[in-house]
């Protein structure tokens, strides 16, 4: 379980861990030329996307399965829902797509727990 107090170093690591997978999976699609479908909002995702956004909610659920994820490439939870939570997870699995598309480097993995509406820090 993850405390209810700010993040230790472990746990930072821990989730940088992550982070760095993430980017790993993402990477292996990088230049590749892959098929890129529209989201709702006319955004670009890619498979590098939701290989990403798999694996990241798939480490924090074997972390602590108790913390609810929403993440830009999965479901969210209707707002009656979310407004009862106290912490959760939210994550961006591939930053950039357009960037990552092109091939310019400029696209990050974004994973940040959040309590009571704030990101929690060191």
């Amino acid at each position: 379980m993850i405390s209810s107090c700010l993040p230790s170093g472990a746990t930072v690591d821990r989730l940088c861990g992550i982070a760095r997978e993430a980017g790993e999976v993402a990477m292996a699609f990088y230049g590749m030329g892959v098929e890129v479908r529209r989201k709702g909002n006319d955004q670009p995702v890619t498979c590098a996307d939701m290989a990403s956004h798999d694996l990241i909610v798939r480490r924090l659920g074997e972390w602590d399965g108790s913390i609810p994820v929403i993440s830009e490439e999965g479901a969210a939870p209707a707002h009656a829902v979310r407004a009862r939570w106290q912490r959760w997870w939210l994550v961006d699995p591939l930053d950039g797509t357009k960037e990552f598309l092109t091939g310019n480097g400029e696209f990050t993995v974004n994973i940040a727990l959040l309590e009571a509406g704030e990101p929690i820090s060191e």
